[in-house]
């Protein structure tokens, strides 16, 4: 089976991180967000990738062909931003029209019965409830979950039912056949060609396609939800932390430390990720996700992303403080 994978966005909401690493590599709970959606997509049979870099994309490319070696990737670079279904459109060569093809989103991990989504006889797209869908491409559904309707962030939404990046297609050829339609005609919608838009034009001609529940949905694109998306799959993961293995440190979990990891004098978590090869030494962190190669010195660090081959050394104060003083660093 094949998914395409677009990972070609700048990643604007993330500087100053995404100006030297593409978002999809930023890591969460161990791993790049890239990797937790391809280790999904491998375990639920997918075993051909197509990915649509761009931006920083010889990072991507470098890191799936040296972590995935034994998977079949092809790579397909998109050089100007010109949306979603323009990106899926130049992978056209590279699909057959009558196989099956699944694309997922690269900034958004998730969990989903994809069995149940290969078994059905239709198109299928994934979706979820959300308090304000005017950010996303909205679908509305009928009661038996057919999707008669959507449409690309709208001002005023008929539906709460957002589509969260996954998308089941039973006959690639038919969907890049409206692709080249919208492109060839130039029809756009906010100035890019969406996916959106193409799917419309398919029900429009008589293509069904059903919704599908995702159970968990974590969009990647702001550092509040990167630390929660860090938090929660770090205590799903149940990881058992040597804390025998740093001097002088208390471990408190769910924590990700790779044994490669020098931390001496500190207090780590609760959900903490610290990337391979990082020095910490006098530090408190928690609800933090610290990068590889890092190096902290004499920090307290909450709620913060910090990037790799970053150092950061804070303050040492010798104080002799007489009675009734206040000293507020807030």
């Amino acid at each position: 089976m094949k998914a395409i994978i677009p990972v070609a966005g700048i990643g604007s909401r993330l500087r100053p991180h995404t100006h030297t690493q593409p978002k999809a590599l930023i890591p969460v709970a161990g791993k790049p967000i890239l990797s937790h959606i391809v280790d999904y997509l491998i375990e639920s049979g997918y075993n051909e990738f197509v990915f649509v870099i761009g931006y920083l994309g010889d990072k991507v490319e470098n890191y799936i062909t040296t972590h995935y070696p034994k998977v079949k990737s092809e790579f397909v670079l998109q050089t100007s931003g010109r949306g979603v279904g323009y990106a899926i459109w130049l992978t056209r060569e590279l699909v057959k029209p009558d196989e099956s093809v699944f694309i997922a989103f690269g900034d958004t991990i998730f969990d989903a019965n994809l069995e149940a989504v290969h078994a059905l006889p239709t198109c299928a797209i994934g979706v979820k409830k959300v308090d304000d869908p005017r950010a996303f491409g909205v679908a509305e559904i009928d009661k038996n979950g057919r999707i008669t309707k959507v449409i690309e962030k709208p001002q005023i939404p008929k539906s709460n039912m957002a589509m969260v990046g996954l998308y089941h297609f039973k006959k690639a050829g038919k969907l890049m056949q409206t692709l080249d339609h919208l492109i060839q005609n130039n029809i756009k919608t906010q100035n890019e060609f969406h996916l959106t838009d193409a799917i419309m034009y398919m029900i429009d001609g008589g293509e069904v396609f059903q919704s599908f529940a995702v159970d968990n949905w974590f969009d990647c694109g702001k550092k509040e939800i990167l630390l929660e998306t860090n938090s929660t799959l770090l205590k799903r993961m149940s990881l058992k932390q040597d804390r025998d293995h740093f001097e002088n440190t208390v471990i408190i979990p769910p924590v990700h430390i790779p044994a490669s990891c020098k931390i001496s004098n500190s207090i780590i978590g609760p959900n903490v990720s610290i990337g391979e090869d990082s020095i910490v030494n006098y530090t408190i962190i928690k609800n933090s996700i610290i990068g590889p190669f890092s190096h902290l010195e004499n920090a307290i660090l909450e709620d913060s992303l910090v990037g790799n081959d970053s150092v950061y050394k804070g303050m040492v104060q010798s104080l002799n403080l007489g009675d009734s003083t206040e000293i507020n660093f807030g």
